[in-house]
């Protein structure tokens, strides 16, 4: 069954059939996606208020298909050092509809951290540091990737999504070879709990089949606070809002005794929807994506923006979507951060430096997507997913930031328990330097599960040391660290 989704009104009128259409020629030559004048087109040189930096970076789009008027816009970071000697990185935001270059590249874990002032500056624990990163946002209607028929917007969900995101790749390997043999892995979280899986998946099926020089050299998965089972999920957050002192006791009964948490929301009593309701009124006055974050206070939150926050970490599970709450709690981070990073990215001179919105999109641009209505499908778990890929040897993570009450490590603990892996190491304490980052455990069937101590949803904000510190052990396929370093 696919999501509910608390969608905004359109306040606008498509007009994606009138778009300019993308256009890949240099001085009036068509050039190919391997021609190297191509790749040199994207390079971005001019980006305002960046400060000095030795490492290349690209944005611009890969056209999907031929038949189609369809493109997703990248945007793409050399390793600060090692380019040819470092992994190659693919980073997911979820939603869905939620940008991965407006909150992850500029809020989380790029090397440009957009700040109040409109100026960015560098990120001191920037993921390029142990990585080429990549930053894609999909699907079409997502930031700057766009399509020029408006029905495609309607046919949105997790397996056009797939689809589309692996015809990227195959066309993003075409413009940069370079990177074609190097390890690549696939990050993200939140709803990239469904993202990476199912792409990761599509490229090991494709790989069987394909020719060699389509293959995809994938090592491993990573995903953050990830949405992967909607039962375990929603248990998971009600236990976490009650542990955490955040609902009463007499509510998380009630919610257990009235409640079923495997049914589909038709089939929920008018009792059990009250409670819920109830539940989400109790996080009315504070930040679910990080319990002990301040709220956002700035006057200047648009609507959109305060909905497009609460888009961001993967779609209401289906017990919760009839209330439509979601978008009218306080937001939090920074605590104002995706407001920045929303006006950078709209500025005209902005946009032309990225090579962005070259169709000149009828609607504004938003860390999340105002433009996409419906998701269409969505399964109910990826376990069988991630089960699949553990078979066939790939490396797969999962952390967890503590503070987070939106997909809380008691969800995926109780997610991770349904999958029935043997341990090989139980639950211990991991450290970055002097101090304890969290905790892990790891299993027989390659998965970890570590946790990120004091971080919310979107961890690299909250805990970037640490976060990066566990991206370097994930790539290099170490244990996170028994004892601290004096």
């Amino acid at each position: 069954m696919a999501h509910s989704l608390n969608f905004l009104p359109l306040f606008f009128t498509l007009l994606l059939s009138t778009a300019v259409v993308f256009s890949s020629e240099i001085g009036g030559e068509e050039l190919d996606d391997g021609d190297p004048r191509r790749r040199e087109a994207d390079r971005v040189v001019d980006l305002p208020d960046q400060p000095p930096v030795e490492f290349r970076h690209y944005a611009g789009y890969i056209k999907l298909r031929a038949s189609e008027e369809k493109a997703l816009f990248y945007w793409f970071f050399e390793a600060e050092n090692d380019v040819a000697l470092k992994p190659l990185v693919l980073w997911l935001n979820g939603g869905p509809g939620c940008s991965s270059i407006a909150y992850g590249a500029a809020q989380e874990l790029g090397p440009f951290l957009v700040q109040s002032n409109g100026k960015l500056k560098l990120n001191p624990f920037s993921w390029n540091k142990a990585a080429n990163m990549l930053f894609l946002e999909a699907p079409v209607g997502v930031g700057f990737s766009y399509t020029n028929k408006s029905s495609d917007l309607e046919k949105l969900g997790d397996k056009v999504t797939a689809e589309d995101s692996y015809a990227f790749l195959i066309g993003w390997f075409k413009r940069f070879p370079n990177f074609k043999l190097h390890d690549f892995f696939i990050a993200g979280e939140s709803y990239a709990g469904h993202y990476a899986p199912q792409l990761a998946e599509l490229i090991y099926e494709r790989n069987k089949n394909c020719s060699k020089d389509l293959i995809v050299n994938l090592k491993g998965l990573l995903i953050g606070n990830a949405a992967i089972n909607d039962e375990t999920d929603t248990m998971g957050m009600v236990d976490f809002a009650w542990s955490h002192a955040i609902i009463s006791d007499q509510l998380h009964a009630n919610i257990f005794k009235q409640c079923n948490f495997s049914l589909d929301i038709e089939n929920l009593t008018l009792s059990c929807l009250n409670y819920y309701r109830d539940f989400l009124v109790s996080y009315s006055k504070i930040d679910i994506y990080n319990i002990y974050a301040p709220i956002c206070q700035s006057t200047s939150s648009s609507t959109s923006s305060f909905n497009s926050m609460f888009r961001l970490l993967g779609p209401t599970p289906r017990l919760f979507s009839k209330y439509k709450l979601w978008s009218k709690l306080p937001r939090g981070y920074d605590p104002c951060s995706a407001n920045y990073a929303e006006k950078y990215l709209s500025r005209e001179d902005v946009q032309r430096a990225l090579h962005a919105n070259v169709t000149k999109l009828s609607y504004p641009y938003t860390p999340c997507s105002n433009v996409i209505q419906d998701w269409i499908d969505a399964p109910d778990s990826v376990l069988p997913i991630i089960h699949k890929l553990l078979q066939a040897h790939y490396r797969v993570w999962i952390y967890s930031g503590d503070t987070d009450g939106r997909i809380p490590i008691t969800s995926t603990r109780y997610s991770i328990k349904k999958m029935e892996l043997q341990v090989e190491e139980e639950w211990r304490a991991w450290f970055e330097r002097r101090q304890v980052a969290g905790w892990v455990e790891t299993y027989q069937e390659g998965l970890a599960l570590a946790t990120i101590r004091g971080a919310g949803h979107q961890a690299p904000i909250f805990a970037p040391q640490q976060s990066l510190a566990l991206l370097v052990h994930f790539l290099a396929g170490n244990r996170l660290p028994l004892t601290p370093k004096i």
